[in-house]
This record gives structure tokens, sequence and C-alpha cells, in this order.
């Protein structure tokens, strides 16, 4: 989760042990691939439940000395006054939408998909959350940011998810993405979304990484969004 992989095309996929009715879409942070969380989210399986961990284009990155990298968008600097890709992040965006359309298309409705990331990848599943015209079942942000958030709420006007339900889950000691930034970004959300749905929780000494505490209280957050259904 915190290393390097090589990159592969197709989403890396940890199916449902039975016929999948719902599905999470988790995106890895930068300079990552999705192998790393789908072997994560292998070991907290729930069994109606497909887990699809994409990965992001090749490109350069300001933030590395222009040097190429899987990046959802190319990231200039990490301060909150640092200029943002946006057209980069609405493309990225599209693109999620478009996996998210293919799940409905393959019989997983929206409202039936929980959408997530982490760093990078969850400052993305946040802005798509907020600008998607779908219904989804929630978010999982881990240690992130919510993207271009000065367009907010006048991006988010016609959004499908102002009752979504969001786990937002950073560490206190993060050097990358600091503590601070995730909850600015939580009190951001409560402004945009059903504030009551909104559940932050920090980590005492968890760094730019996830923990087993973190992943125990996804699980328990995916069970909740997702239940099974009840002819499965």
């Amino acid at each position: 989760m915190c290393g390097n992989n090589m990159s592969a095309p197709l989403p890396a996929i940890v199916p449902a042990a039975r016929k999948a009715t719902a599905a999470v879409i988790f995106l890895h942070g930068l300079g990552d691939t999705g192998h790393g969380w789908a072997d994560t989210f292998a070991g907290i399986r729930i069994p109606h439940v497909k887990y699809i961990c994409p990965h992001a284009p090749i490109m350069p990155v300001s933030l590395n000395l222009r040097m190429s990298m899987p990046s959802w968008f190319d990231i200039h600097g990490l301060s909150p006054d640092a200029l943002e890709d946006e057209s980069g992040i609405k493309r990225a965006s599209e693109n999620i939408k478009a996996m998210i359309d293919q799940e409905v298309k393959n019989g997983i409705p929206s409202h039936r998909i929980i959408l997530g990331g982490f760093s990078q990848g969850g400052a993305l599943s946040l802005y798509t959350a907020l600008t998607i015209q779908q219904k989804l079942a929630g978010v999982v942000a881990l240690s992130c940011w919510l993207p271009l958030r000065n367009s907010f709420p006048q991006a988010s006007a016609n959004s499908a998810n102002k009752d979504i339900h969001v786990l937002q889950c950073h560490g206190d000691a993060d050097p990358m993405v600091p503590f601070v930034f995730g909850t600015q970004t939580a009190e951001k959300m409560k402004s945009l979304i059903n504030p009551s749905n909104i559940t932050f929780k920090p980590y005492r000494g968890l760094s730019h990484c996830a923990c087993p505490e973190e992943m125990v209280d996804i699980k328990r957050f995916i069970e909740k969004q997702l239940p099974p259904i009840r002819d499965e």
C-alpha cells in the first residue's frame, strides 16, 4: 500500500465469493498501483462484494521533479495554496464515473457502489462523489483532502449525494498529507452534505499509511452501507 509495483492496464479485482450484488471501487495513492490494495481488501472481503482497484496512468508529476509515475492527476505541491491541476482532476473524475457506469451496466446499481481511495486516490474519490449525478452507497477517504475545494458548493449543486455516508480516516502523525488537512476537509464536507453522515476517525501515531485498526473500521463501514440483499 505504501510501496510501488509494476503498473498493469486492467484493474486489480477481488471477486465476490458468491454473486456480486455490491462493489467497492478503491483508488490508490501517488506512485502506487491497485495491487496492494486488492490484497488488503482480500483480507477483509465480504462475500457479496466485488472489490475493484484500478491503476492510475503513468504521467510526469510536478511535485516529484516531473518524474513519471502512476498518478491520477498532476500535483504541484501539498500546501493549501498550491496550484491545482483542475483539468487533470476533472478528467480523472470523468474516468472514474465511466468506471461506475460500467459496473451499473454489469448489473450493480450505483447505490450499491462505495467509492474510496488513499491519499491522491482518496482526494479523487471525494471530488467524484460530490460531482457525480448518480447516488452512491458511500465514500471511504483515507489520508486525503478535497481537491478544488473552492469550486464547492457550486460544483456539487446538482449532486445526487447530499446524504451520502462518508468514512474519513487520517493518521495524526502523517508527514505527507498533514492531519490538519484531514480535519479541515471533514469540516468542508460537513458544509456540503448532511454533516451527521460524516465520520472522521483519527489514528494515533499513524503516518501516511493504513493500519489494521483502520481496515477493521473500513470493513464495518462497508458492511453497514452494503448489506446483503435478502434473496442472495
